[in-house]
């Protein structure tokens, strides 16, 4: 590990300008993303979610850089639990299921749709659990028995959750009818 590299890592913020120097340094020098991959799936590491969120950016312009480390990422899953690196991660899972440059193993595929059913059952943060709807809808259109699970979670009481999260599930539903 490049201490040097690491250190840019912990001394990121949650700044868009910071995470964007950081993407552009991953875009500039793609041998460094090894080691980001490695920071965010150590879930241990205290600086994991930094690394996450830098990873989201990367996976949103350039998911053929990210290819390589789809196993490692799909592994780590169940292990996130930190707030501020699963709402990345979910996105990541999102990016994943939509692209369709993508071809997941059904591995990968189990791995994602049981980690973002595990996000959508507990519900802490709606951007995470939107993005873990959505990403189990695109599973849904390969594997029919998720649009059913996915039915039913979403049918849940509604009163206690945020506007955003509302407004997702009413778009999830909509499209499953």
């Amino acid at each position: 590990m490049n201490a040097k590299y690491y250190n840019q890592i912990a001394n990121s913020t949650a700044h868009r300008k910071s995470r964007d120097e950081n993407k552009q340094f991953i875009f500039t020098y793609p041998n460094y993303l090894s080691q980001l991959v490695g920071i965010a799936c150590t879930t241990e590491d205290k600086n994991h979610h930094k690394a996450c969120w830098i990873l989201e950016l990367i996976c949103e312009e350039r998911m053929e850089l990210f290819l390589p480390f789809i196993d490692e990422f799909c592994e780590a899953l169940p292990n996130f639990k930190n707030n501020s690196a699963i709402r990345p991660v979910s996105k990541i899972c999102l990016f994943l299921c939509k692209n369709k440059k993508v071809k997941l193993t059904k591995y990968q595929e189990e791995k994602i749709i049981e980690t973002c059913l595990d996000f959508l059952i507990d519900v802490k943060l709606a951007a995470t659990a939107a993005y873990s709807m959505r990403a189990l809808f695109e599973l849904g259109k390969k594997h029919s028995w998720i649009n059913e699970e996915l039915k039913m979670l979403l049918s849940r009481d509604l009163q206690n959750q945020s506007p955003g999260y509302c407004f997702a599930v009413k778009d999830i539903l909509k499209r499953l009818k």
